[in-house]
């Protein structure tokens, strides 16, 4: 046999996501690129790895056996490379983060100058919705999580990072020149919410019931990014966060529409289980982080204060 480390990846990758299209975009590579990966690892074995039902890619029970065996060994070939690390001094090993949605325009500039300063480390970022981030950190999953609203429901300690603010956005309403709205003109307007699970349809939903109002009628989609698109498209309006909107607020494609009681506010929390072992890097990232935050703001975040 002559498989290589690249094709023991893939064929890991493809277990755990039983996608040849997932598994691309997670390694950054084409869809044949993979197949064909997979394709040259399988013609090493008499014995079927995989099997396609409904599109989707199944590992046969010697391919289960297969993968967990690429699992030990890519571990091992990490934990080598982590080691060669740590004998010249340097800080190694992987920093897990799970980020709400939103949190993606957040967390890379908390992030970039500590790993910057330290190549050994493999960071490890998983953007999803609030639950699914919650459901990583309660299964300890993550060393932390970004989010907008303190869970209830775990022992947890956190870092604030900076504000979350919230208004009323979209395109081509004409609002009259320094008037204020009432909660109100959101019975009239078509709005767009996110899905289930999340932070801003949380915040949007508590303003709707906190204001007694009964919503015409709305659209639902599953990230800010289709939310933004759709309201680009003129096809309604949104309560969203701010800090996902600057290229469209800078360039006038959007616009905030003035309501009482928005802009609504929560603030950007790291958080981690109180429980939590850190490792060295989860250490020295959360030192990095105390020391660091208040000039990453300053760098990156100056904009947010025009609004």
């Amino acid at each position: 046999m002559n498989y290589t480390l690249h094709q023991l990846q893939v064929f890991l990758k493809i277990s755990q996501t039983q996608s040849i299209t997932k598994a691309a975009e997670e390694l950054h590579l084409t869809q044949p690129a993979v197949s064909i990966q997979l394709r040259n690892f399988q013609d090493q074995f008499d014995i079927p790895l995989t099997e396609v039902i409904s599109r989707r890619v199944y590992l046969t029970d010697f391919g289960r056996e297969i993968a967990g065996a690429a699992e030990k060994i890519l571990n091992e070939v990490y934990a080598i490379n982590y080691r060669t690390l740590a004998h010249k001094g340097l800080l190694n090993g992987k920093l897990k983060i799970s980020v709400v949605s939103t949190g993606k325009y957040v967390m890379p500039y908390f992030l970039s100058g500590f790993i910057r300063q330290h190549e050994g480390i493999d960071l490890m970022m998983d953007v999803t919705n609030k639950l699914k981030v919650l459901e990583s950190l309660e299964n300890n999953g993550v060393d932390f999580a970004l989010v907008s609203i303190l869970p209830d429901h775990l022992k947890i300690d956190h870092v604030e990072l900076m504000p979350n603010r919230l208004f009323l956005v979209g395109c081509g309403f004409e609002a009259e020149p320094g008037k204020v709205y009432e909660p109100s003109l959101l019975k009239d307007l078509p709005l767009i919410y996110r899905e289930e699970g999340s932070g801003t349809r949380y915040m949007m939903e508590r303003f709707v019931e906190k204001n007694q109002l009964t919503i015409r009628k709305k659209m639902e989609l599953t990230s800010n990014e289709a939310v933004k698109q759709a309201l680009l498209a003129r096809l309604g309006y949104s309560v969203m966060p701010l800090i996902g909107l600057k290229n469209e607020m800078d360039n006038n494609y959007l616009q905030i529409i003035p309501v009482s009681g928005l802009p609504m506010s929560t603030t950007w929390y790291l958080i981690w289980l109180k429980s939590k072992q850190f490792s060295p890097v989860a250490q020295a990232y959360l030192d990095f982080l105390k020391k660091e935050k208040d000039n990453i703001i300053h760098q990156h975040f100056g904009w947010y204060e025009r609004y």
